[in-house]
């Protein structure tokens, strides 16, 4: 399950419940989805959508998305280091960034822009976050340097 820290305080969130309402103030979503039994996170990615099949049509309901995909990053991931320096720089996107973590772990540093502390959340297997539009944030691999995710978008992926 999740983590945040938030480094200015060294304050530590760990409980569900703290973690939803922390991440709704500033428009986040978090939930934290079953995954033991689901389906297995090496399996072929029309199977991992479809393991995941209610969950995603109820998400592009809510936030008007168009298409899910899955992505796999891991070591042996060609041009690893150009694809992380692209990302482990604050940036923002014009579409909401969801991910649904199958497998690995990964952190999103989210500086809020308000005067409100930077801070980071730990993702892993069975989380699922959605970075509004227009936050600044940057993605970070965990040391093992592993995720697999499902991305929901707002337009299709070219």
């Amino acid at each position: 399950m999740a983590h945040i820290w938030i480094q200015d305080s060294q304050q530590q969130i760990t409980q569900r419940a703290d973690i939803e309402i922390y991440l709704r103030r500033y428009g986040i979503w978090y939930e934290h989805w079953d995954v033991e039994g689901r389906v297995d996170v090496n399996a072929e990615a029309e199977d991992i959508l479809n393991a995941y099949a209610p969950e995603i049509q109820r998400l592009i309901q809510r936030g008007n998305y168009v298409t899910a995909d899955v992505i796999n990053v891991s070591p042996s991931t060609p041009n690893l280091e150009a694809l992380l320096d692209k990302f482990n720089k604050e940036h923002t996107h014009d579409e909401d960034e969801v991910r649904f973590v199958v497998k690995g772990r990964g952190i999103f540093h989210i500086n809020p822009g308000n005067g409100d502390p930077v801070f980071a959340v730990q993702t892993e297997a069975g989380d699922l976050i959605n970075v509004p539009r227009g936050t600044k944030h940057w993605f970070d691999l965990c040391e093992d340097r592993c995720i697999r995710c499902i991305r929901l978008l707002s337009r299709r992926w070219v």
